[in-house]
């Protein structure tokens, strides 16, 4: 995001917050970040917080343009108070934006029945070969299939107070529905 406000708009000012519950997470994303140009600069912050209350990590109301997330949200105890908390942080007109695995699209049934064997069957196999941690990548695709279908969780997304398009899903998906790019936009005053 650094490098698309610096290099495709010319703008040196816009800053970007990592926030992550988990120290470790956060770890990783510093020790990733130092080796970007933006790593050691005052426009990147990393902040333990948790999305369902980001007040305690005193991120105040309306202070951002953007507040993205991927794939995390399925990880969240509870996305309604997440998507709340991401609406009282963005300033009028802001975004949320949010990409995450979903469901196969409807016309596409066989795709479906695959995915669905794939993630259960092969994803921990290969979580356990490669990493040798099969619960891990069993949980990943439990919580793929636990997470809400694109209307679902677009209708959440309004439900916290945001406006999505008026023609049209409020959702893009990728291939084919296994991922799905999610906005809402809060509204001027």
């Amino acid at each position: 995001m650094l490098d698309h406000a610096t290099d495709v708009h010319g703008d040196g000012e816009t800053s970007v917050v990592v926030a992550d519950i988990n120290a470790d997470m956060l770890a990783e994303g510093r020790k990733r970040a130092r080796a970007s140009r933006h790593g050691a600069g005052a426009r990147l912050a990393f902040v333990e917080a948790n999305a369902q209350d980001l007040r305690a990590a005193g991120m105040a109301d309306a202070s951002f343009d953007l507040y993205t997330v991927a794939f995390g949200i399925r990880n969240f105890t509870d996305p309604a108070p997440a998507l709340r908390e991401a609406f009282r942080v963005l300033k009028p007109g802001g975004v949320f934006a949010c990409l995450e695995f979903s469901k196969i699209s409807a016309p596409l049934p066989l795709l479906r029945t695959l995915y669905t064997s794939w993630n259960f069957a092969v994803i921990p196999l290969l979580g356990q070969l490669v990493a040798g941690d099969r619960d891990s990548y069993r949980y990943l695709a439990e919580s793929i299939e636990r997470f809400p279908d694109q209307r679902t969780f677009g209708d959440m997304i309004k439900a916290a107070g945001f406006v999505v398009p008026r023609s049209g899903p409020a959702w893009e998906d990728l291939s084919g529905g296994i991922v799905a790019i999610h906005k809402g936009i809060k509204p001027l005053e």
